[in-house]
């Protein structure tokens, strides 16, 4: 229940983000839908099923990498894309 309400609570923030900012902030924009998109698809697989589904893993041999989903995959993209917009200025 508690990551329930904390992927709400995150929810919510970025989409009172999302409201306030200006048509111009594109990347930004992009960057937070990905992460808002990421957030509630996690946040559906909790409620529905008490967990999250992973079920990309990637092998090589004896290497794994850590299982993931597209949700997953949203949010890291998304977070890359924030960093960038936060170090790249476009004024």
């Amino acid at each position: 229940w508690f990551l329930i309400g904390v992927a709400l609570a995150v929810s919510v923030f970025v989409l009172l983000w999302l409201w306030r900012l200006e048509a111009s902030k594109v990347r930004l924009t992009i960057a937070l839908g990905l992460i808002l998109g990421g957030g509630i698809g996690n946040l559906i697989d909790r409620v529905a099923y008490g967990y999250v589904v992973d079920f990309i893993s990637v092998h090589y041999q004896n290497w794994y990498f850590p299982a993931f989903n597209v949700a997953d995959s949203g949010i890291t993209i998304g977070a890359c894309l924030l960093l960038w917009d936060a170090f790249v200025s476009d004024d």
